[in-house]
């Protein structure tokens, strides 16, 4: 069985990447919050716009958070991918459902 284990230094294909992309994935995270904050505080913008803004940088967040801190970017994260794409899928659903029912 121990003859199975391979121990060979990280090729091209896998390749260790170190912590640059979590420092770069953080900083990115922290100026996109600073953004959402400075245009709440600006305050003259309509408030429509301020939500959709808000939503569109935390989506930017979260994908950024699941390619760099979750490894997403990765061969063999398919399986993971899918099952964050049909919980979206039930939850964005589940919600439709509660709007339609609430106000129709």
């Amino acid at each position: 069985m121990s003859s199975q284990h391979h121990t060979s230094a990280p090729t091209e294909r896998h390749r260790l990447e170190g912590p640059r992309n979590h420092y770069l994935s953080y900083l990115i995270s922290i100026i996109l919050t600073m953004i959402a904050f400075a245009v709440v505080l600006y305050g003259g913008l309509d408030r429509s716009f301020i939500i959709f803004f808000i939503v569109g940088i935390g989506v930017v967040q979260v994908i950024f958070q699941l390619a760099y801190w979750m490894h997403m970017k990765d061969r063999g994260h398919m399986f993971p991918i899918v099952g964050l794409a049909f919980g979206t899928f039930v939850a964005l659903s589940a919600v439709a459902a509660a709007v339609y029912w609430v106000w129709w």
